[in-house]
């Protein structure tokens, strides 16, 4: 299907909530404070986009493609990025919500995640190798059979994991957070 192609824009405080987003290529736009609540965006391309003070939260995005696209200080809650379409995928997020979203069997390698909150957000099956985790919250996040592999979580909180369901080889963790890596065995420490 050929999508119309749309490039190098700017759209500010629209609301998709009702008229959805034209399905179309995105390329080089911006959204700035734009509402797409319970919108859908499947079938639609963005490349290089960035999202600004946006509400995305329960999207549709069944085939969606993300490819190098920025979310700033977005609202994402329950968001299927298991979804989207997995070719060339990639996102970077700083200071979003991103609760109860799922990125189940993604491949999210050196995927930046600065000051989020991911409480009950779906890693399980996820390829985060080399991502960087910066002062997030994951309150109640998955992690299950989930490659972390020199992930970076120092600076992050909440972090529960069970290191023998998941691939943790050079993770790292502060002193703090790594007992997170303990929960699972229901033990206390003091």
């Amino acid at each position: 299907m050929n999508l119309p192609f749309i490039a190098d824009k700017t759209f500010e405080s629209k609301d998709y909530t009702i008229n959805y987003l034209p399905k179309a290529e995105y390329d080089n736009c911006t959204f700035i404070n734009c509402d797409f609540n319970g919108s859908y965006i499947s079938m639609i391309s963005f490349l290089e986009c960035e999202f600004i003070d946006c509400n995305l939260s329960l999207t549709k995005t069944k085939e969606t493609a993300f490819k190098d696209v920025i979310f700033s200080d977005c609202k994402l809650l329950g968001v299927p990025f298991n979804d989207c379409n997995p070719f060339l995928f990639s996102v970077t997020f700083n200071g979003c919500i991103l609760n109860l979203s799922s990125f189940f069997k993604l491949k999210m390698k050196s995927t930046i995640f600065k000051k989020c909150k991911l409480s009950q957000a779906d890693f399980s099956n996820t390829d985060l190798t080399e991502s960087i985790f910066d002062e997030c919250d994951f309150n109640q996040a998955i992690f299950d059979k989930t490659i972390l592999e020199k992930v970076d979580f120092t600076t992050s909180k909440n972090i529960m994991i069970n290191p023998e369901n998941n691939r943790m080889k050079h993770a790292k963790f502060s002193k703090e957070n790594a007992l997170g890596l303990l929960s699972h065995y229901n033990i206390s420490i003091m």
